[in-house]
């Protein structure tokens, strides 16, 4: 894989990143909504096997190609598995020209300070040779923000800027995601501090070496233009945050430079039940609605 096309493609190509990153704790409630009742199969294995087979049918599909899907976030065992007889990365690069990604968070701590802070990643070198090694281009890692407490927000900020900056040392780009409870009572004086927080960062992050950042859609539209054009900035993504796929897109149209990192408003529509024919019409309507809205 040629990482400086990869490189190239984020950061001009028109189109927008697909998580397709649900882990076991988002899982079930994934399955759900793909039409998959938790009585329908039994333990772990079987339910990942599931979720594979859909994130299969998806990646498969040919309304899912490098045209408008610039890239896809995978889960850690994502990463092992094949996409129709080829290794994950391998396939979403090759033969759809997908940049593909990583998310290499472990869940979140209980909240503290109105924060989410991330777990330990146990053996986080050795996942991010693996991933180097089959071709991935970057990771993501999640926090989460419920309240405008300076001192959480700080915390959250630090834990993604030093993991990121092991991602950076290990040859991959990392998503830095602090994501924005949506449903936070002071949403916007949050934003503020976080914008705050992230350019006295950003003005630290060699401009050589890049990141991207993956955003709540703010409340003020154009409040992330300064991130946007920061020269430390690879891309800035939003993702969905619980909002319906009609209310992301129109918020996110009105956020230029911004692109979309949906997950559940990507696959909304869409169920098991649906027949290939059927899947593949849902699923192009949603890549086209997603894709327009962030090449507004």
């Amino acid at each position: 894989m040629s990482t400086s096309e990869q490189h190239q493609r984020i950061a001009s190509g028109q189109g927008f990143i697909a998580a397709l990153d649900q882990s076991g704790g988002s899982t079930p409630k994934a399955l759900k909504l793909y039409g998959i009742e938790e009585n329908e199969y039994s333990g772990d294995a079987q339910m990942f096997d599931l979720v594979h087979q859909m994130r299969t049918r998806i990646v498969s599909s040919p309304a899912f190609d490098g045209k408008r899907v610039l890239g896809a976030i995978l889960f850690e065992m994502t990463l092992e598995r094949e996409f129709n007889g080829k290794s994950a990365a391998q396939y979403l690069w090759d033969d759809k020209g997908v940049v593909p990604f990583l998310k290499i968070d472990k869940g979140l701590h209980d909240e503290a300070n109105g924060v989410q802070l991330m777990k330990p990643i146990p053996g986080l070198a050795d996942l991010l040779a693996r991933a180097k090694a089959k071709g991935v281009f970057g990771t993501k890692e999640r926090s989460v923000i419920k309240a405008n407490n300076a001192a959480g927000i700080a915390a959250v900020l630090d834990q993604q800027f030093e993991l990121g900056q092991q991602v950076l040392d290990a040859g991959l780009v990392p998503i830095i995601e602090p994501e924005v409870d949506i449903k936070a009572a002071d949403k916007e004086a949050i934003e503020v501090e976080l914008k705050k927080g992230l350019l006295a960062r950003l003005d630290k992050v060699n401009p050589a070496t890049p990141v991207i950042l993956k955003l709540t859609l703010p409340e003020v539209d154009g409040y992330f233009d300064e991130l946007v054009a920061h020269p430390s900035v690879l891309k800035v993504v939003a993702l969905s945050g619980g909002y319906s796929r009609e209310q992301a897109n129109i918020k996110l149209a009105k956020n230029k430079g911004v692109i979309a990192s949906f997950s559940r408003a990507l696959t909304e529509g869409l169920s098991a039940k649906q027949s290939d024919a059927e899947f593949n019409q849902a699923l192009d309507a949603s890549i086209e609605s997603i894709y327009q809205a962030s090449i507004a």
